[in-house]
């Protein structure tokens, strides 16, 4: 049987992008300096963004194809499956997706600095928190379940749905 994959939307993508760059976004909006301590975030964005345009066909200056080969065999090549000029577009793609994230990111906690000050001070104080906490902060969550209990709902249905077992069927027929 194949290997199940999630299916995710560009813009699920791009709203992980702008939460992790969060911490960076927060260092600029408090500090207006950033440090090293988003290094995690950045290759992890990076590898987003790259994804992105080079694997899903999700960038519409590179177009709907894909440089993943699932066979395996393009790591015995010792060049790109793609033109320098393709290369360089790339990198501007990457560069582009991850900078419009990240401004994105600094606009959201820029109109919200009350409440990240907010939240950073409980933080200090308890060093840990919870839903509650986000809560009293923030509000409760303008939709009503959470990304895996949608998942587990669509899996759900998705078990039900499935045809009777085909000796009922002719069991039934008979009758």
């Amino acid at each position: 049987m194949p290997e199940e994959r999630l299916i995710v939307r560009p813009e699920q993508m791009l709203d992980e992008m702008c939460a992790t760059l969060g911490g960076r976004a927060a260092e600029k909006v408090i500090f207006n300096k950033i440090s090293t301590g988003a290094l995690s975030d950045l290759e992890k964005v990076t590898k987003q963004a790259r994804a992105m345009v080079t694997v899903y066909g999700l960038n519409d200056k590179v177009g709907n194809l894909t440089y993943y080969d699932s066979s395996g065999q393009s790591e015995y090549n010792f060049s790109k499956p793609y033109s320098e000029k393709t290369a360089e577009l790339i990198d501007k793609e990457i560069s582009h997706l991850i900078e419009t994230q990240y401004q994105r990111a600094i606009d959201l906690l820029e109109t919200n600095k009350e409440k990240l000050t907010e939240l950073a001070n409980v933080l200090l104080a308890k060093e840990v928190i919870f839903k509650d906490n986000l809560e009293v902060i923030f509000g409760k969550r303008p939709f009503e379940k959470s990304t895996s209990d949608i998942v587990a709902d669509v899996q759900e249905d998705t078990q039900t749905s499935k045809p009777a077992d085909s000796t009922q069927e002719s069991d039934d027929a008979s009758n």
